[in-house]
């Protein structure tokens, strides 16, 4: 993979939140690939290490491991789009990739980057798949999907376990998105095919429980980390896309990266350090870092 040297702290806002949002105080960092025209950051690991996305100026998706503040590009071989989504502890990386000759969701297909190696992950029977998260050891979560479009009656949340056994949950247009190390809490999202609204889902010990932040039409859940923090993305009653926290004992907390006109959390770390993605005034997207002060 190709070496940047560091290029990554852009804006650094200090911040007081309240006390629905554990452990503040905390800064928010922006951050960009050289010269991309824009930037997310999907999964952040207890080292914090940060795996995302970025596009170039020719249109192109392309992956990113950012450790140390150096730059990494990461791209699945002979893939026309990468995008990396989780990375655990041991830097195992999983992601999605679109492969050539294909159309989409059939073409997008999970992958595992680990030490230098890439591979497939498919959910048996089943052309697509899109990966979120890896734990400390190994299970992979994500989601398999047929040839309709996302969000569709056939796409299922579903867990790939460290033994290589597959399990998927029974919730149509569901998205497992992230878990405990134990694997007994999971978070993802699901469309309700009757009213059109999206919600954030638990599962705990089996048991499907949708939730939705208060006072929003819009609900996904994207991480989650041991303490049982839950990070994700909501749309308020006038429309506009915030990111959230909801912390253990079940308080929300809106995150907005400061005059961003849009704002969405994507990853949790043991440390509570939170990664997403803002749009600024003018549109163009970047990725940012909400941790504590040193």
């Amino acid at each position: 993979m190709r070496q940047y040297s560091p290029f990554w702290i852009i804006v650094v806002a200090a911040l007081l939140l309240g006390a629905a949002s554990p452990g503040g105080p905390f800064q928010f960092t922006s951050f960009d690939f050289p010269n991309a025209v824009s930037t997310t950051a999907f999964g952040i690991n207890p080292g914090g290490d940060i795996v995302g996305s970025y596009r170039d100026t020719a249109g192109v998706n392309h992956g990113f491991l950012m450790s140390g503040g150096n730059f990494s590009a990461i791209n699945f071989p002979g893939a026309l789009a990468t995008q990396p989504r989780g990375i655990n502890p041991g830097g195992d990386i999983v992601g999605n990739y679109r492969a050539p000759g294909g159309t989409q969701p059939a073409s997008l297909h999970g992958f595992l980057l680990s030490q230098g190696t890439f591979s497939t992950v498919l959910f048996p029977g089943h052309p697509g798949s899109i990966l979120q998260r890896i734990s400390p050891s190994g299970s992979i979560y994500g989601c398999y999907h047929d040839t309709e479009p996302l969000d569709n009656p056939t796409m299922f949340g579903f867990v790939r376990n460290a033994d290589g056994s597959f399990a998927a949950i029974d919730v149509p247009s569901s998205m497992h998105n992230g878990a405990t190390p134990d694997g007994s809490t999971i978070v993802g999202l699901f469309d309700d095919l009757a009213t059109g609204l999206t919600h954030g889902y638990f599962v705990e010990n089996g048991s499907f429980a949708p939730f939705d932040v208060p006072n929003s039409n819009f609900t996904q859940a994207w991480d989650i980390n041991p303490a049982g923090d839950v990070v994700g993305v909501f749309r308020d009653t006038a429309g506009k896309v915030h990111g959230f926290l909801r912390a253990a004992h079940g308080g929300f907390a809106t995150i907005d990266f400061p005059g961003a006109i849009v704002t969405q959390a994507f990853g949790i770390n043991p440390g509570g350090d939170i990664v997403g993605n803002y749009t600024d005034s003018k549109g163009k997207t970047h990725a940012f870092l909400r941790s504590r002060p040193d």
